[in-house]
């Protein structure tokens, strides 16, 4: 059993391309080229309409500005989105707003999400129950990071700090 109709086949596929860095987009092309290559993905599944958001390149998931998402979610309210291709659902959206608008704007007008390791349907129960877990635990991720981040900062300044202090003299 499939979960890709001809009702979404009807609609476009749109593949929503995110590095959150420039140094990502400089050092991880390879991540880049993976993301474009869902185009062929989407078209191996019967999409004769693809379209591709980038305008989100360099720009950070938790951040406020970001027309890329913006877009994909207009396509999506106005019903025009049959799918949404991503390497990793939990991608699309890296804070939990974001992500469960995405999802419920999914499975209201009946838009799948198609990523390396599935199809999810947004209307179905176990599906949403996934994506939920994914976004769940793409939110911690990025929590522990920020942590980690915060955290080599704090040490680094602290040895700066011992460093500078001079040994009495003898």
């Amino acid at each position: 059993m499939t979960k890709i109709t001809a009702e979404h086949l009807a609609r476009s596929a749109f593949v929503y391309i995110r590095q959150s860095t420039a140094d990502q987009l400089m050092h991880n092309q390879e991540s880049r080229r993976r993301q474009y290559g869902l185009a062929d993905r989407a078209r191996q599944f019967g999409w004769a309409t693809i379209e591709v958001i980038d305008d989100d390149l360099g720009r950070s998931g938790g951040g406020i500005n970001r027309p890329g998402f913006e877009r994909l979610l207009g396509a999506i309210c106005e019903g025009h989105a049959g799918a949404v291709f991503a390497i990793e659902a939990s991608r699309l959206a890296r804070n939990g707003r974001d992500w469960h608008t995405l999802i419920e704007f999914c499975g209201l007008v009946g838009t799948v999400i198609v990523d390396e390791d599935g199809i999810y349907d947004p209307r179905h129960p176990n599906d949403r129950l996934l994506l939920g877990m994914k976004g769940t635990m793409s939110e911690l991720e990025l929590s522990l990071f920020r942590q980690r981040s915060q955290e080599a900062l704090k040490q680094k300044a602290r040895r700066a700090r011992c460093s500078s202090v001079s040994p009495p003299a003898m």
